[in-house]
């Protein structure tokens, strides 16, 4: 497995009080590094950690999802971090999975390592699926090679994805984005490891209605790739050569949890 300790887990945070302190908790239950970037809440996000042993940085006005990554990979950097994890701060992800995410990264070196949610997938929303499978459509296209949840937010990321200068785009933009700038600059590919996505909290009580907005940001996402696509040139025969991969699946690793 990857180290733990020297792997920062940074979480983006934008009016979480409702579950940002069960998040941390739980994370700090799997990994002792934990930075969490308050990207200008209003509700009182910061003051719910104030007595935990985490890293809280804040943004005075709101930037954006991409920003409070930016601001939160600079500063696993600066302390020395081998890798970065992310999870949302809303609780839709388990941090019970992100041993499973540092086991796969341990067995694929030099890959982005995303936590796939194809577990009991059709229990989403109709309109989510939708929308992730035409997100992931358009982001495989940009980056060369099929990718099994290109919209997910629990992510690894080794340290030369963190180090990447330039990344374009903000909000989701930005998370589809380093897969694209990662595999073209970086030459790195990733690894998807089946997680499930959480729709209520562990307590049976409810999470705030997600940030993601399918119409609004897939448009955003789609309207940026498009462009790199056709850029790139022979763009159908490209389609082609992507369509013909599968996606790269750790599926040896459910003795972990």
């Amino acid at each position: 497995m990857a180290d733990p300790r020297s792997t920062a887990v940074v979480i983006p945070a934008l009016n979480e009080a409702l579950r940002i302190r069960d998040v941390v908790e739980q994370t700090l239950v799997h990994c002792p590094w934990v930075i969490v970037v308050d990207d200008g809440s209003d509700d009182g996000t910061g003051d719910c950690l104030r007595d935990l042993p985490v890293t809280v940085l804040r943004h005075e006005r709101r930037r954006g999802k991409g920003s409070a990554l930016r601001t939160g990979f600079a500063a696993a950097l600066a302390q020395g971090a081998s890798g970065a994890l992310t999870i949302d701060g809303d609780g839709q992800h388990d941090p019970a999975d992100l041993p499973r995410l540092l086991a796969a990264a341990a067995r694929h070196p030099q890959h982005i390592v995303i936590g796939a949610r194809l577990r009991h997938r059709a229990a989403a929303p109709a309109h989510r699926r939708m929308a992730n499978a035409f997100g992931d459509w358009g982001v495989a296209w940009a980056a060369g090679f099929r990718i099994a949840d290109t919209q997910s937010g629990q992510r690894y990321y080794p340290a030369p994805v963190l180090a990447l200068g330039d990344v374009p785009g903000e909000d989701f933009v930005f998370e589809a984005q380093l897969l694209i700038s990662a595999a073209r600059q970086l030459g790195m590919r990733c690894v998807s490891v089946p997680v499930e996505t959480r729709y209520r909290g562990q307590d049976g009580g409810p999470l705030r209605r997600s940030h993601f907005r399918p119409l609004r940001d897939l448009y955003r996402i789609t309207s940026h790739v498009v462009g790199q696509v056709i850029a790139q040139g022979d763009v159908w025969r490209e389609y082609a050569r992507v369509r013909a991969q599968a996606p790269l699946i750790e599926t040896l690793i459910d003795d972990a949890r």
